[in-house]
């Protein structure tokens, strides 16, 4: 607690008085661009992973990162996607994994959640990933087996993510894209998933790619 209240006067001190009319905007409104859905694992910082200030990002983070179907839960991700999407109109939702995740972990590992049963129920949102595991990944363990894990289950999410009609509207509109991303803990890379080629791929290779599919525009 020491080391967090030190921080609050390191921050009034030596940061919000320099920056002071770039805070007395934000007190105005927000209008940030993206909703950054991710795990609550105290090493994920999507702002730093995403060199974003405050505003950028509306941010929903919970155990696992797991989006609950519409209509599943009355809980604040619901909640939390309508305002995101209908209210401030963000124009990009990412669902974002990582690797050691212990939500993931557990997912794979029932047996071990018995003394915590609120997580092993809340990993319930997450069922469609174990069968998807059990059925097309026997041949892989340890560390491939949870890397499986976390690249399939945001893209479960993804999928429910759909299910909610705020979501459902923008995306036929065209006002909204999603984005699969994991973020390695080891490296600092992002993978992205591309729909095209089924797969995760570094997201710096997936947006190289896009640049260059890009047609060239020509002066007249």
């Amino acid at each position: 607690m020491e080391k967090l209240v030190a921080g609050i006067h390191h921050f009034q001190q030596n940061i919000f008085r320099h920056y002071r009319e770039f805070f007395e905007r934000l007190a105005d409104g927000q209008h940030p661009e993206s909703l950054f859905i991710t795990c609550s694992d105290s090493r994920i910082n999507p702002n730093l992973i995403t060199h974003t200030d405050p505003g950028e990002l509306f941010i929903l983070r919970n155990a696992g990162n797991i989006v609950p179907p519409f209509g599943a839960v009355s809980g604040g991700e619901a909640a939390t996607i309508e305002y995101a999407v209908s209210v401030l109109g963000v124009s990009d939702l990412i669902v974002c994994g990582h690797t050691q995740c212990g939500a993931m972990t557990g997912l794979l590992a029932p047996e071990t959640l018995k003394d915590v049963p609120v997580v092993s129920s809340w990993l319930g949102y997450a069922e469609a990933t174990r069968r998807i595991l059990k059925e097309n990944y026997q041949h892989l363990s340890g560390k491939e087996l949870l890397i499986a894990a976390v690249e399939e289950n945001v893209l479960v999410q993804l999928e429910n993510v759909r299910t909610h009609p705020s979501v459902a509207a923008k995306l036929a509109r065209g006002k909204l894209k999603l984005h699969g991303w994991v973020y390695e803990l080891e490296t600092g890379d992002v993978d992205a998933f591309d729909p095209e080629a089924g797969q995760f791929i570094p997201l710096s290779e997936q947006h190289h790619q896009k640049i260059v599919a890009k047609p060239a525009v020509h002066s007249i």
